[in-house]
């Protein structure tokens, strides 16, 4: 499970992550990445922990598969989430592939995604 302070629960930082951040694409998923922008020069400020959403609607499945499919990504997700700069917002979107795919597929997918955003992959 993901921890309560890396959750992503206001529309307003859902719709900031999905706007103005970048994005990278999947078979099963799409990865919208809103890097944490902190003047690391302020003095006394931490920087906020990084958070992650996950939006998957209903062309994925019924309700059992997307539960399902949300409980993967959490999961996945709270081993990476430390990969991300401070004060990140990372929605992770569900598409309709997501519900039919296995653990380690939403897992080579989230990985692919999450090395493109930060840097790693080329296009």
């Amino acid at each position: 499970m993901l921890p309560t302070e890396h959750r992503l629960r206001r529309r307003e930082d859902f719709a900031t992550a999905v706007r103005r951040g970048r994005r990278a694409g999947r078979p099963t998923l799409v990865v919208h990445l809103r890097s944490g922008a902190m003047d690391p020069h302020a003095p006394g400020e931490s920087a906020p922990p990084t958070r992650a959403g996950f939006v998957v609607s209903k062309a994925v499945g019924g309700a059992v598969v997307r539960n399902s499919v949300k409980r993967r990504l959490r999961h996945l997700m709270r081993e990476r989430v430390a990969l991300f700069p401070p004060g990140s917002l990372v929605v992770v979107r569900a598409l309709p592939g997501a519900g039919d795919a296995d653990h380690a597929q939403l897992a080579r997918d989230l990985d692919a995604a999450v090395q493109r955003l930060l840097g790693g992959g080329a296009r």
